[in-house]
C-alpha cells in the first residue's frame, strides 16, 4: 500500500480500512489499528498530510484528485524542515 495516493487509487483498499477525514478523533484510530485495521486519512494541504502521516497508526493518506500536486511533497523536508 502506498503512502501517498489518490482517492480511489486501486493501490489504497479502502474496503475494510478505516478511512477518516482527519487524525482528530485518535479513538476510533487507535481501536482500529489494535484491531489490526489499516487506518486511511483524508488530506487536502500539505499540512494535513504532515498530520497524517506523523501517526504511526495511519497506513496511508489519500489526496483529492484535484491536489494531485500533494503527491510531490518531499515529505522528508516537511517533517523535519
Amino acid at each position: 500500500m502506498p503512502e501517498l495516493a489518490v482517492e480511489g487509487d486501486p493501490a489504497v483498499p479502502t474496503e475494510e480500512a478505516l478511512v477518516v477525514d482527519s487524525v482528530g478523533d485518535l479513538q476510533p484510530i487507535a481501536e482500529a489499528f489494535e484491531a489490526g485495521r489499516p487506518v486511511v486519512v483524508r488530506a487536502a494541504s500539505p499540512e494535513e498530510v504532515r498530520a497524517a502521516l506523523a501517526r504511526p497508526e495511519v497506513a496511508a493518506v489519500l489526496v483529492p484528485e484535484e491536489r494531485r500536486d500533494l503527491l510531490e511533497l518531499d515529505l522528508t523536508a516537511l517533517t523535519y524542515g
